[in-house]
Parts: structure tokens; sequence; C-alpha cells
């Protein structure tokens, strides 16, 4: 795993690259959003691909509980991909309302995200 960061004036954003799954469950969501914020880092991109599917099935719980630590620590995530292959009503719904704030995202591209995250 490593971190590109992206600098847009003052904002830091620490976009997390790695081949294979950075987060399998809650704990290692938390871990991971610890390490960043402890680098100054409260802006967060991570990649689809990179979150175990486990997190986009509402049921298990996990999207729910990472997301809320997210919330209380104040650290911002998009996430990057393609969620068309999620087809389920509740994640669909769940990533529209997230889209309505501005703490957690899911976005199209690295670029909206920056974009999204230097507001």
């Amino acid at each position: 795993m490593k971190i590109e960061v992206h600098q847009n004036g003052e904002v830091k954003i620490a976009e997390v690259i790695s081949d294979s799954f950075v987060i399998s469950n809650a704990e290692e969501g938390l871990q991971l959003m610890v390490d960043l914020y402890y680098q100054d880092f409260d802006k967060i991109i991570l990649h689809e691909p990179n979150i175990k599917p486990d997190f986009f099935d509402l049921k298990t719980g996990i999207a729910g509980e990472i997301l809320q630590k997210f919330s209380n620590y104040r650290v911002r995530l998009v996430i990057v991909g393609d969620f068309h292959k999620y087809p389920g009503k509740s994640i669909k719904d769940f990533i529209y309302e997230s889209n309505q704030g501005r703490q957690v995202n899911f976005l199209n591209s690295v670029e909206e995200a920056v974009e999204r995250l230097s507001k």
C-alpha cells in the first residue's frame, strides 16, 4: 500500500493505492483512518476494488460501522469506483444519501474526489 498526496492550496488529500484489499472489516477501516489522521490527513480517497465486497452488502453492518467512525472523527472520505455492479436498492439509496452530504461520498473518478474534497 502506498499513499499518493494530492495538494490543492492548503488542502492535503491522501489517496490510498494498493493491489489488494485495504479494508476487509471495520477494524481495518478504523486503523487506516487513524494511521492517516496521525499523518495529518483528514481527507481520504479509497478505491472501491480495495474494499472487500461485504462492505457494500449493508446487512453486514461493515459500511455503517466504518462510516460512523469517519463521521465521529470528522475525517472526510471519498470512495472511487463503479458502483453499478451493486444492484440492491438499499446500497443505491445509501450511496445517493451519502452523496447529498459532505462527509462520505461515492464518486466515479479521482479527479471528482479531489474536487469534492477541496471544497
